[in-house]
């Protein structure tokens, strides 16, 4: 695991889109494309804001990236809730990259029908390869949960499903997740997480006991892939 702490959430930004930036380049030299898992949540929108401006509008070959959510609420596309809407409005709308490389996560169905159908997706797309994802951003909840994997659900322990949904009780609503295997068989993992809300359970996730049921984030351990977190002063002031 690799640790990168920057100053403020500005410093964060930037550092982590420069190194996606040249992360992309590397993975582009030696294949034709590259798999990027999206975050939703607050935390992302200057991140994705940076990398549809120059320089990286321009230096990232977009019609070679293929995008897909790590989780998402289960409700209309329309909806400021909604994680893909927000991926749209601050990134995939202004850069070039082509409609039929975009694989949301949809609510215009029924969250089985949804997860079903994204599981195809990532079966079609790496059936046979020795990782997935070339690229995955995470976020951290203050609660410790990333994903839709949220302390004491049963999704947190899926072995079998690649994407799945269940009711959350506590958010009354349905959710669609990536479930943990996917995400560890992945080439790199990143988690992005600021705020002095999150010291605490980030030093308990990187330095405390494993109880991934309390701190569903300690579950991401790639298998063969990275692990990076990338962390402002004031998330890493208990470390």
């Amino acid at each position: 695991m690799e640790l990168h702490i920057e100053k403020d959430t500005k410093a964060l930004s930037a550092s982590l889109a420069e190194w996606i930036n040249n992360y992309i380049q590397q993975v582009l030299a030696k294949q034709d494309r590259f798999t990027f898992v999206l975050s939703g949540g607050s935390t992302p929108k200057a991140l994705y804001a940076l990398l549809a401006e120059s320089p990286y509008k321009e230096s990232i070959p977009w019609e070679k990236l293929h995008f897909f959510w790590g989780d998402e609420r289960a409700v209309p596309f329309e909806d400021s809730r909604n994680n893909a809407k927000m991926c749209y409005d601050e990134l995939l709308n202004k850069v070039p990259v082509k409609a039929e490389n975009i694989h949301i996560m949809r609510t215009d169905i029924t969250p089985e029908e949804s997860a079903a159908e994204y599981e195809r997706i990532v079966k079609t797309y790496f059936e046979g390869s020795e990782t997935t994802f070339d690229f995955v951003l995470l976020g951290m909840g203050d609660d410790g949960h990333t994903l839709s994997l949220f302390p004491g659900t049963e999704v947190i322990h899926e072995q079998n499903a690649l994407a799945t949904s269940f009711f959350l009780q506590a958010q009354d609503m349905y959710r669609i997740t990536l479930t943990a295997p996917v995400v560890n068989d992945a080439a790199c993992v990143a988690f992005l997480a600021a705020g002095a809300g999150k010291a605490e359970v980030l030093k308990q996730v990187l330095k405390g006991d494993r109880n991934v049921d309390l701190y569903p984030s300690q579950i991401i351990q790639p298998v063969k892939g990275q692990l990076h977190w990338f962390v402002d002063e004031a998330a890493a002031a208990l470390l």
